[in-house]
């Protein structure tokens, strides 16, 4: 590729780390990558993405590109926004939190007609011993 064609678009022609990172320190706009997995995973290991903006389409195709692949540095990621579209495409912002943290998937605040279904659990196999 020689030229292109996108308004505000910048040719990399030289080492993509060592460009992105200085395009990143310049002043401008925010630096935005579209579909591209393969510069994805060249960036991933040099810590260059700050935020990941995916779009989750319902529906199944087939065998995809992986986004976190090899050279993937474990990373904690927090939502900043989250939508849904009216087709139900689910758009969602997530940025980089820190180091991954374990824990547990449950709710912060569990309802209460999920603390009911539980104890109504627990009493159903309590009764079967």
């Amino acid at each position: 590729m020689r030229e292109l064609k996108w308004d505000n678009s910048r040719l990399i022609t030289g080492d993509i780390v060592t460009e992105v990172t200085r395009l990143k320190a310049a002043a401008g706009p925010e630096i935005q990558i579209q579909g591209s997995s393969r510069l994805i995973q060249a960036l991933l290991p040099h810590n260059l993405i700050d935020m990941y903006r995916l779009w989750i389409f319902p529906l199944v195709i087939g065998n995809g590109k992986r986004l976190f692949d090899q050279g993937a540095i474990p990373a904690g990621m927090e939502m900043v926004d989250t939508r849904t579209s009216t087709t139900g495409v689910m758009m969602n912002t997530y940025q980089f939190s820190g180091a991954v943290q374990a824990g547990s998937l449950a709710l912060k605040n569990t309802p209460d007609a999920e603390i009911e279904r539980r104890l109504k659990i627990t009493r159903e196999t309590d009764a079967q011993t």
